[in-house]
């Protein structure tokens, strides 16, 4: 199964993991998938806050 990388240096998509690990994230499912890094991991993120956000106002 080929694994999908978005190179966050340089904005390209990678077919396996070519570039250090600090500049990439993934692995995605898809070609797709990985052009979309940017927006899933802020999407991501938004809903851990959230979350957080959520779990400290029921610790009140």
């Amino acid at each position: 199964m080929t694994a999908w990388w978005f190179n966050n240096k340089t904005g390209e998509v990678e077919e396996g993991p070519k570039s250090l690990g600090s500049d990439r994230d993934g692995p995605f499912a898809s070609r797709a998938e990985a052009e979309r890094a940017p927006e899933i991991i802020a999407e991501r993120a938004r809903k851990w806050a959230e979350e957080e956000a959520a779990a400290d106002a029921d610790d009140r």
